[in-house]
Order: structure tokens, then C-alpha cells, then sequence
């Protein structure tokens, strides 16, 4: 069984290639409602990469469920990356093809989620980004609802996070600073920050 999704992100393909590889990003799409720890001693890396194994315990918790959280099981990722060209371009897939270990997911015997991400059709600042999550297993068909109702939450989540993933500042024109508005040292100062 196959969900799919497709969306175009207000963020460069590049910052959304990041933010596909940031735990932070991952725990700002899920949270609050979502959370997603490692089981491994040495915590979660700094970045996801291709290759890794990171089994991690899903939970949700927070304004979600008052007054603690429900475990969901735990999970393994497995990540692989791979480049390829269509009509429109360059896109780069993420694949996660881990495996739901325990909780109401295990019963699925396939997990394949794959990401996709290229500049939007004449839009270059833009994102196209692309999702298909085929599962399989005896539950897939009672699970397909509430994953398909999951990945639509997901898509406004994507929606409204993508903005906030670009990290290049915008240029600031010298002519255009005030010279009375810096500190001792030369930077230019933000009033609104003092406010």
C-alpha cells in the first residue's frame, strides 16, 4: 500500500536537502505532538546522513496526551541517499527503508519511505518535494488510514516549517546602515531587540 504526497515548499531545494538531514528540523516537523529519542547511549548525531542505523523510540506526549506521554514503539532507520535527473532536473531522494521494531508498526513487514526534493517548475526558489511510503504486512490495510491522515498533518507541517529552513542571510546593503546605529566595536545593532 502506497501513500504519496506532493508540495511545493517556500525554501530553495538546497535548504530542504538540509533540513531532510537535520534532527532538529525532523523533531521541529513532528513536535510537539511527535517525539522521536535514540536508544543508542551516544544520543542523536548531528546530522543525518547515508548509512546511518539509528533505532529510536516514537512517542507522543506533550499538549498532545494531558498529563504524560504513550509510547508508539521503537524504530529503525536506515538512510540511503541517491541522486538522479527527471524532465524537470536534478532531485535528490532520501530513503528510509528502516523497519518499525515494536508497538502497533511492527506488524508492517515493509517500511519504504522515500523523500524527494528539486527546484520547483519555474521557480528555482521554490521546492518540489515529493514523499511516497509504501508498507506492507498484515495490518498495512487497518494502518493505511491513520498513516494517510498522519502524512496529510505532515504536509502542513512541511508547508509551514519550509520558510524557516533557509539559513543564508539576507545581504545588507553598507550604504544602508546607519552609522550611529552600531556598537563600540563597528556592528550594526538591532533596536528592536532592546524593545
Amino acid at each position: 500500500m502506497r501513500i504519496m504526497l506532493k508540495i511545493v515548499l517556500d525554501c530553495d531545494a538546497d535548504a530542504a536537502w538540509r533540513a531532510l538531514h537535520s534532527p532538529r528540523a525532523i523533531a521541529d516537523l513532528y513536535g510537539p505532538l511527535l517525539d522521536m529519542t535514540p536508544l543508542e547511549a551516544t544520543g542523536m548525531p548531528t546530522a543525518l546522513e547515508a548509512g546511518l542505523d539509528l533505532p529510536v523510540r516514537l512517542t507522543v506526549g506533550g499538549p498532545a496526551l494531558a498529563g504524560g506521554s504513550l509510547a508508539l514503539g521503537d524504530q529503525l532507520i536506515h538512510l540511503s541517499e541517491r541522486y538522479v535527473r527527471d524532465a524537470r532536473g536534478p532531485v535528490r531522494i532520501l530513503r528510509d527503508s528502516g523497519i518499525p521494531l515494536t508497538g502497533p508498526l511492527a506488524s508492517l513487514d515493509v517500511w519504504d519511505h522515500q523523500m524527494a526534493v528539486s527546484p520547483a517548475p519555474g521557480d528555482a526558489t521554490q521546492t518540489l518535494w515529493r514523499e511516497r511510503l509504501v508498507i506492507g504486512g498484515g495490518a498495512a490495510a487497518a494502518l493505511w488510514p491513520v498513516l494517510w491522515t498522519t502524512w496529510q498533518w505532515r504536509a502542513a507541517r512541511l508547508r509551514a516549517l519550509a520558510p524557516t529552513w533557509a539559513h543564508d542571510p539576507e545581504l545588507v546593503d553598507p550604504e544602508l546602515v546607519d552609522p550611529d546605529d552600531t556598537d563600540p566595536d563597528g556592528a550594526a545593532t538591532d533596536d528592536t531587540a532592546t524593545e
